[in-house]
């Protein structure tokens, strides 16, 4: 029995390891200008369920007879043996369920709390638009469950836009506010949100998973901005942004608390940032770079998930 645990804990181990340094990659790949938002949050996206879901351990699985000349990383093996020996692996379990036991009832909490946001009856609203239209086959609904526009579910999105927001705001204005609100809609960033929050229940202890999630939550807000700009509506995005986020002028309407409001709105109103497809492509392969050889590392020291003894 203590193999089997200790053999886990190193596959573990390592697998944490390369996921960390594919991560670090990312955050300097990332930092490189040229590519696009929506290039640099799905490279985020991907680092952050690189964490969870163990690739080498499908290949160590199907060709361990030939993956003989893969060797255990000592560095990690003879401690780990070591400790799943005493009590510090019961110890460290026992935190570790406690916190994933928090995060779950953090997350299901949170579930519920948009799941009755989003059974609040919808309204009426201005400009020749009733309570329920489809823009571009996602249906939109005015409500009074949120106080700035919103994608509600998970596998059928709707975007819930909030009462008053049509007099607030101008046709133009309005509809820069719709189209960045479909592009959440579109791509399901409901869905990947929370498997995002799923894996992060399980890796919760890892500050690099945070460090993603908070990629991820910035890139995707600045690609959908990207979508609007496209679109030729991104000066009046910047003005319906600034109107949601004033109190005085938006009353309950306020996007104060919309993630990087401020560093949103700074990058709209600044200069063009041109993107080009060979600096998406450049991107694209030295992540996929990076990426496959954190898991042929993986691999190179997991193979049967042996542990080095001492």
């Amino acid at each position: 029995m203590h193999e089997h645990i200790a053999r886990a804990m190193y596959y573990f181990g390592v697998h944490l390891l390369y996921a960390s340094i594919v991560a670090s990659a990312a955050w300097v790949l990332t930092s490189i200008r040229g590519a696009s938002a929506t290039t640099r949050y799905w490279l985020w996206v991907v680092t952050a369920f690189n964490f969870v879901v163990p690739s080498g351990a499908l290949i160590d699985k199907l060709w361990a007879l030939h993956l003989t000349w893969a060797r255990p990383l000592g560095a990690l093996g003879g401690p780990i043996w070591d400790m799943t020996e005493g009590r510090t692996a019961v110890v460290l379990a026992v935190i570790w369920i406690a916190g994933t036991f928090f995060m779950l009832m953090r997350l299901i909490s949170r579930i519920r709390e948009e799941r009755r946001e989003a059974q609040a009856p919808a309204q009426l609203g201005e400009h020749g638009v009733t309570s329920n239209f489809t823009a571009n086959g996602i249906p939109v609904s005015f409500g009074d469950g949120h106080s700035s526009p919103a994608v509600l579910g998970v596998l059928y999105p709707r975007i819930r836009l909030p009462i008053g927001i049509d007099r607030l705001l101008n046709q133009r204005e309005f509809d820069a506010v719709l189209i960045h609100e479909l592009a959440h809609a579109r791509r399901r960033d409901n869905l990947i949100r929370l498997f995002y929050e799923v894996s992060l229940c399980a890796v919760w202890f890892h500050p690099l998973i945070w460090l993603a999630g908070a990629r991820i939550a910035l890139y995707r807000e600045l690609s959908c901005d990207e979508s609007v700009i496209r679109r030729a509506h991104g000066r009046a995005l910047v003005s319906a942004l600034a109107k949601l986020a004033i109190p005085e002028q938006a009353g309950f309407l306020q996007a104060t608390a919309s993630s990087h409001l401020s560093y949103r709105l700074a990058r709209l109103a600044g200069p063009a940032q041109t993107t080009s497809r060979a600096a998406n492509l450049v991107l694209t392969s030295l992540f996929a770079a990076v990426i496959s050889a954190g898991i042929f590392e993986t691999i190179a020291h997991t193979a049967c998930c042996y542990v080095l003894k001492r």
